[in-house]
């Protein structure tokens, strides 16, 4: 049963979240080019002594044509800018520090002394303290994805994939070798599901390796896993143990939940996992270890029901496995995320979405308290200093990429202190308001409000729609940049309706299973709201959106006529076919019910059924390669608009999957999107990019 959730708005604090309206010094101008130059900094790390702080950045290589990542040294204090480490063509990222100051990383650079392996597989390596030149530490076959590092004894865990049926890395090579040199590459499924995202899981498989320090041998820490077991791993080390999250693998799939475990490094239990938080239908995740070993704060979920959205909490749960779990939020009716300790042991640091902003909370262990520590901006990464009297993070806002700043541990919503980050320096001349309307429940739906530089006219609408469901617009988008259209005269809404979090467990069951009532009548009251405004123009507009949001936006072209032209990217459009294309479509009838029983609610609120009173021109776009949603629901919707005789165009990515990360690629989805908006909404001529050949005509 799910617990209660608090209808507490604020429990941290009595005072009200301040909505900045911010007019900060902006440049002249936020060309999409502009856009795509720009360092985009992310993670933290910061070495045992408070010394060093480090983060990477990705920036366009010369071709222009894929991110490449580069470690950074960032001033703890602030005074001195950011000192790049590695300049490596094929790039460094994952840094975590040991106990003597050496620098781990992993990078696809070339093993020198190993010329059989694919040059791009990541391997880990170690940056010398004292400098030099990086040495690799671990080279698997299949690469390495994640690695955690003990804080004071430098035992080190990495995430590799391998075919589950080799013991070791040389084996598990030969095995890829005679698949290469056979030219297979078919696979053979015995378990659910096949692929995740934007990969299929095969034939290779994730498996946990650990060393007791650096250079000593790698060892499988769990052998005898199931082969997809770690798929979506998290991993913290302790002193004593790895602990890890993995999948429950029951016989009936739609009860998919993770469990955390507990692998000793030592003693008679050593290399065999033991659940230490595996409740029924409840997932746990991102664990993080206490510095004594002694317990892990992890997140907690409830699976839901189609008549009850899931709640979200911190758990506290003991390692040796004597006592239950125990919830550590009570009554804070926000949902949580990425734990992390101080280094006493007394204070559980994390982040939750509140009110268009996620905000930075401490909750004191032993006495539940809870403090914000910041009340605007969009933070991650937080990284307390190693002798407690800093909490470093990175922080975004709508009109600010991320930057790292320093927070005091305990003070509550206070200011932040700036750390020169690379991309720092960028201020677009959007102009950010808070925004809101009037449900006729009484709701008030909230969102951001982008407008462009002033201008002597009106400026024209455009609203996106954010995914998820389970989301909301905080923080600094390099996917869906508001920045790029307002530099170009337009206003954009980023409106949060039912299913947005940050507003309260309430806020989601308002539209839980209801996709296109109340979140749909909810997007319609905050757009009139916004379209009353003097500066907007309400009669040039656009509704746009990605997944969930692309879902919405075919809803709306289904149901009103108001908007003059609808971009609708990766988006749903049959939810009975979505169901059983999608990587994990069980996972699904959570919210809408069992498929198979009962498809009342994938049928009531599909947006396919609709697609006769669509009247508005519309650009589809999808990758072939997105596993989420996958391409056939954007050819099913292509070619029912296209049945209709409805004005559509259709852009499509062979090599992309449900983001457009390529640079060249993104730059052909605003120049695209651009176009299709200047031309259906402000009637300039129909100009496709160049580099865009146009289909038939006939």
């Amino acid at each position: 049963m799910l617990p209660e959730p608090s209808r507490s708005r604020h429990p941290a604090s009595g005072s009200v979240l301040r909505m900045p309206e911010t007019d900060t010094p902006c440049t002249d101008s936020f060309t999409v080019g502009e856009f795509l130059d720009l360092p985009r900094a992310a993670g933290l790390a910061v070495r045992p002594d408070g010394s060093r702080l480090v983060t990477v950045a990705a920036t366009r290589d010369p071709e222009g044509q894929r991110y490449r990542e580069a470690l950074f040294e960032l001033d703890p204090h602030g005074d001195s800018p950011p000192r790049r480490l590695t300049f490596s063509e094929a790039g460094e990222s994952s840094p975590h520090f040991l106990p003597d100051g050496d620098l781990l990383f992993t990078s696809g650079r070339p093993d020198p002394d190993h010329t059989t392996t694919d040059d791009d597989v990541e391997r880990l390596w170690l940056l010398p303290a004292g400098g030099g030149e990086a040495r690799i530490l671990a080279g698997p076959p299949g690469g390495v994805s994640k690695i955690a590092t003990a804080p004071h004894t430098g035992r080190v865990v990495l995430a590799t994939t391998m075919h589950p049926s080799e013991a070791d890395w040389e084996a598990d090579e030969a095995r890829e070798k005679a698949r290469k040199d056979a030219g297979v590459t078919a696979q053979l499924f015995e378990s659910y599901p096949v692929r995740h995202w934007n990969r299929w899981l095969g034939p290779r498989h994730v498996r946990l390796f650990g060393a007791t320090e650096p250079d000593a041998p790698w060892e499988a820490l769990d052998p005898r896993a199931h082969p997809a077991d770690y798929e979506r791993a998290s991993i913290a080390v302790s002193e004593t143990c790895v602990v890890a999250t993995r999948w429950n693998r029951p016989d009936d799939v739609r009860e998919h939940v993770t469990e955390v475990v507990a692998i000793d490094w030592d003693g008679p239990g050593a290399g065999r996992p033991r659940v230490i938080a595996g409740t029924p239908r409840t997932s746990h995740g991102s664990p993080a270890c206490s510095p004594d070993g002694r317990s892990v704060v992890c997140v907690t979920a409830p699976l839901a029901t189609p008549e009850r959205a899931h709640d979200v909490t911190l758990s506290l749960v003991p390692v040796d496995g004597r006592e239950e779990p125990t919830d550590l939020l009570p009554g804070f009716d926000r949902w949580p995320g990425a734990p992390v300790w101080s280094p006493d042991g007394a204070t559980v640091y994390y982040t939750a979405d509140d009110g268009g902003h996620t905000l930075p909370y401490a909750v004191d262990v032993g006495t539940g308290a809870v403090t914000r520590l910041a009340s605007s901006g969009a933070f991650d990464s937080l990284t307390p200093a190693p002798d407690g009297s800093v909490l470093y993070a990175m922080r975004s806002a709508v009109d600010e990429p991320p930057r790292a700043v320093a927070l005091d541990p305990g003070e509550p919503d206070q200011e932040h202190r700036a750390i020169p980050t690379p991309g720092d320096d960028s201020h677009p001349p959007g102009r950010v308001r808070r925004a809101r309307g009037e449900a006729a429940d009484g709701t008030v739906i909230a969102g951001w409000l982008v407008l462009p530089a002033e201008t002597a006219t009106p400026a024209p609408l455009a609203i996106f729609v954010h995914g998820g469901p389970l989301a909301s617009w905080t923080g600094w988008h390099w996917r869906w940049n508001p920045h790029v259209l307002a530099a170009r005269g337009w206003a954009v809404l980023l409106p949060d309706p039912a299913l947005s979090t940050g507003y309260g467990w309430e806020m989601v069951q308002r539209g839980w299973g209801r996709w296109g009532a109340e979140p749909y009548t909810d997007l319609m009251t905050i757009i009139d709201a916004v379209a009353s405004r003097e500066d907007i123009d309400a009669s040039r507009t656009a509704a746009m959106g990605g997944s969930f949001g692309g879902y919405m936006v075919n809803w709306i072209a289904g149901h009103t006529d108001r908007f003059d032209a609808i971009v609708t990217h990766a988006s749903l459009w049959n939810l009975e076919h979505f169901h059983g294309t999608t990587d994990l479509g069980p996972h699904w009838e959570h919210e809408l019910g069992d498929r198979y029983l009962d498809a009342e609610r994938y049928r009531e609120w599909s947006p396919h059924r609709f697609v006769a009173e669509i009247a508005t021109p519309m650009l589809v776009i999808h990758g072939e390669r997105d596993y989420r949603v996958p391409v056939s629901e954007g050819l099913s919707l292509w070619t029912d608009l296209k049945r209709h005789s409805v004005e559509a165009v259709y852009l499509h990515f062979p090599d992309e999957d449900h983001w457009i990360g390529k640079p060249q690629h993104v730059r052909l989805w605003y120049e695209t999107v651009l176009a299709f908006l200047d031309h259906h909404v402000l009637g300039e001529p129909w100009e496709p990019p160049e580099l865009l050949a146009p289909g038939s005509r006939r």
